[in-house]
């Protein structure tokens, strides 16, 4: 058998030149065919784009369609759209949709065995949007993170935090855990700590206090503000200011109220420059910090 022959009798003999060029000619004979189907990926890369940019900015201008669909329908059609132009090129190839239909199966399997965790963030981000417990610009905290919800996606939710940064959680440990939401309820309550020394008149330290909640316009009238005594330290009476507020005026009037109050304690109250120095104004450490209220 001369050089240039392959001993093998599936071939028949076939020479090297001839084996090498049996690709060449099947390209030539598929040439329509293969730019045919490179054409319909890079169109389906662009149409995937296109539809996810379209969903996510008209979506939530459709009336009564909830804006928080937008970036996982956006996600979805993405990548749905992009997987049809594969299967539609490998079919004008000459791959029966049925052949690609097991591929896709086994490797469905496979990757769900890999990708558990990815598989139930997709689970939990549709949770999230079907159930609804956040939505796209309300202040939350959950699983050790917090801050304004910016996107629910198909595998994560972006928050922004009060102080600016970019904080991207998976919807798993978001969903598996108690979320707090500090949008979500009309109104809450703002809690101060005032401690005076037990030589001052607990009465009249009610009244100035009662005084600056009321003349509050921000402070509303249902449920009424109230102080009353809440221990004693030492030397000192530790009362507790409560007023409730619409949630949005939330941080600003808690600032408000903390910066009066201890202005009208101090100017109002008899005694010395010591006593008055022991009043203590502070919100209340079991209430939301201040950095906790949607779009600060």
């Amino acid at each position: 058998m001369s050089q240039t022959q392959i001993a093998s009798p599936n071939q028949g003999g076939m020479t090297i030149p001839d084996f090498l060029m049996r690709p060449a000619a099947w390209l030539a004979a598929n040439a329509i065919s293969l730019l045919a189907a490179l054409a319909i990926l890079v169109a389906g890369w662009y149409l995937a784009r296109l539809a996810a940019r379209a969903i996510r900015q008209l979506l939530p201008l459709a009336y009564g369609v909830d804006k928080n669909f937008a970036p996982l329908l956006s996600q979805a059609a993405r990548y749905g759209i992009f997987i049809f132009a594969i299967v539609t090129a490998l079919n004008l190839l000459g791959v029966s949709s049925a052949s690609i239909i097991t591929v896709l199966g086994a490797a469905g399997l496979a990757i769900a065995l890999a990708l558990q965790g990815t598989l139930a963030n997709i689970a939990a981000g549709i949770m999230l949007i079907w159930l609804r417990p956040i939505a796209i610009g309300e202040f939350i905290q959950g699983d050790g993170v917090a801050g304004v919800v910016v996107e629910i996606g198909l595998f994560g939710t972006r928050l922004r935090s009060s102080s600016g940064l970019y904080i991207f959680t998976p919807n798993q440990k978001l969903w598996s855990s108690a979320i707090t939401n500090h949008s979500r309820e009309p109104r809450r309550r703002i809690d101060v700590n005032v401690s005076v020394p037990d030589n001052i008149d607990i009465g009249k330290s009610r009244n100035i206090l009662m005084r600056v909640a009321t003349s509050d316009k921000r402070v509303l009238a249902d449920p009424t503000p109230s102080v009353h005594v809440d221990g004693f330290s030492g030397a000192a009476v530790n009362l507790q200011l409560r007023a409730w507020v619409a949630t949005p005026d939330y941080l600003e009037t808690l600032y408000g109220l903390t910066e009066e109050a201890k202005i009208a304690l101090n100017r109002e109250l008899s005694g010395t420059k010591a006593e008055k120095a022991g009043i203590t104004v502070v919100p209340d450490p079991a209430n939301p910090s201040p950095e906790t209220q949607a779009g600060s």
